[in-house]
């Protein structure tokens, strides 16, 4: 059996620059050409995972089928290689640390004093390999987040610095930095890149390949420059410029020969170029696409990242449909009943969105009631849905006060309800309904038809349920429960069946939408939307 190779992704200069783009564009370069890959994002910050962050400190929260709320990056692995993540592809210093804890706390150590080297970077290590022992993979991909130079990220990089060392030629690193143009020289610099690699170089470690991301395509002598300066190979120096859309950067990373460099680092055979087939047909169809469609994005974080994979699935659904999807975000703080009109005015569809928190409700409550008595096209997701839930309440059965229970302990129409055994639960952390749940589709429904199936699974992120004392009624008067748990049968979809499409799900399809595999819920309300547009 072949030994597993390990990639480790580090970045310089600046964060954002798109690690995990090129960990994920990696992973989907040597899946085609027949490696089987897995991909793991290990953060530098001291919480225990990103669910209690704030998505204006970090995106959105992505969940795993198993229920770990983890990093953003993770949901671009998943949509670039269709792979399944788990806990053990997201890791924190606050896990590791934990960890380490723990294990003192109950003797493991025998006595030792517990120091950063060698027991927070064995544990990091150890974290690192266990993927690869367990399940045999050909490469594991380790994206560590954060800059070369950050205090909290040092233990992290003496662990690759040892693993380095321990497995060589089976271990690379690919640094990732960042090439300024500055309009007055009218020059490229390639200054940072170079103290960047020097920092990473201070620490014991040599990349083996660097990627430079650039706003202008670089010239040949700039890559020349860069590769004799840091020790690097010319053939092991590429460039990441802009492009129209993340999908084409596997296709440029390929073009390019970075699959090719990385097998030659660790001693594979290069074998035939992947035609990338079925991915370069999705980015033509993307790219011919002429139209566009207006979606209505009602939320309260004004920020790309914070419905990173709502926007993303729209993305997909609208290359699906030949449509481009233009969205636009809508800030539900500022709505009122008197200015919805013109909010939503020009969008040919509405998402509703999840999120947590009485901040914003009211206006999303307002937006269900305008487009459901407008019949424009509307998606409700978790929080989403259970806003048009209080609003039907209101509105149709005449509870004027029906709330949830997050937002109203007092409320006498509890129509939104925490499950039985949250109830005494004071710790926010990771203690919600997540991961991967089952889901019976009652036939004859809008939901049924679209998913073409009876039985589903789609992931959850959320404490609080429609409360089913309330659903005969909620039926009769036209609003129908049409997806259940089957073991809590609890409520997982409404739908109003006379509208065009007024749907809201308690689960987060976006988690499932890839390139290849586009969320059937997403496709068919981008292409109601594109039809209401006509």
């Amino acid at each position: 059996m072949a030994e597993t190779k390990y990639i480790f992704v580090t970045g310089g200069v600046v964060s954002s620059l798109g690690k995990g783009i090129i960990s994920a564009s990696i992973g989907k370069l040597l899946q085609a050409r027949g490696y089987n890959v897995t991909i793991q994002k290990f953060d530098p910050y001291i919480n225990i995972d990103p669910g209690t962050l704030n998505p204006y400190e970090h995106g959105e929260c992505y969940v795993t089928v198993d229920g770990m709320e983890t990093d953003l990056d993770l949901g671009h692995y998943e949509r670039f290689t269709g792979i399944q993540t788990t806990k053990a592809n997201s890791l924190t210093t606050g896990r590791i640390y934990k960890a380490v804890i723990d294990k003192e706390r109950r003797g493991d150590y025998l006595g030792k004093t517990i120091q950063v080297v060698p027991h927070i970077t064995d544990e990091i290590k150890r974290n690192v390999k266990l993927l690869g022992k367990k399940f045999h993979y050909d490469f594991v991909i380790t994206e560590i987040g954060g800059t070369i130079g950050d205090i909290e990220s040092a233990p992290f990089m003496e662990a690759i610095r040892q693993l380095k060392w321990e497995l060589g030629k089976n271990a690379i690193n690919i640094h990732l930095t960042y090439v300024p143009y500055l309009k007055a020289a009218g020059e490229l610099k390639t200054k940072p890149t170079q103290h960047s690699v020097k920092e990473l170089q201070s620490v014991g470690i040599q990349p083996d390949i660097l990627v430079l991301r650039t706003e202008m395509p670089l010239e040949e002598n700039i890559r020349k420059k860069v590769a004799a300066f840091c020790n690097v190979d010319f053939d092991c120096v590429f460039q990441s410029e802009d492009l129209p859309s993340i999908y084409e950067v596997p296709v440029n990373m390929q073009d390019q020969g970075l699959d090719t460099a990385v097998l030659k680092k660790v001693g594979l055979e290069i074998g035939e170029k992947p035609a990338l087939g079925p991915w370069k047909a999705f980015i033509e169809r993307r790219n011919n696409a002429k139209d566009t469609v207006n979606i209505g994005l009602v939320g309260k974080y004004d920020l790309q990242d914070a419905y990173k994979s709502i926007r993303e699935s729209l993305s997909h659904a609208g290359t699906y449909n030949d449509y481009k999807v233009n969205i636009n975000f809508i800030n539900s703080e500022e709505i009122t009943e008197d200015n919805i009109a013109e909010k939503i005015q020009g969008q040919n569809g509405i998402v509703i969105c999840p999120g947590f928190g009485q901040r914003g409700i009211e206006g999303k409550v307002i937006a269900a009631h305008y487009t459901r008595t407008h019949d424009i096209p509307t998606f409700g997701i978790c929080l989403g849905m259970q806003m048009m839930v209080i609003e039907f309440a209101r509105n149709v059965l005449g509870y004027k006060d029906a709330n949830s229970r997050e937002m109203d302990e007092k409320t006498p129409h509890n129509v939104i309800d925490i499950m039985e055994e949250q109830k005494n639960i004071s710790n926010m952390g990771g203690t919600m309904r997540l991961g991967a749940y089952e889901c019976v589709l009652t036939q004859n429904s809008r939901v049924f038809d679209i998913y073409k199936k009876e039985h589903i699974q789609e992931r959850h992120r959320h404490r609080y349920e429609f409360n089913n004392d309330y659903q005969k009624e909620y039926e009769k008067n036209g609003m129908m429960c049409v997806g259940h748990n089957p073991e809590s049968d609890l409520v997982e979809v409404v739908e109003i069946p006379g509208l065009k499409w007024y749907i809201g799900t308690q689960y987060h399809p976006e988690y499932q939408s890839t390139v290849l595999h586009p969320h059937p819920l997403f496709v068919d309300f981008v292409k109601t939307a594109i039809a209401n547009k006509k």
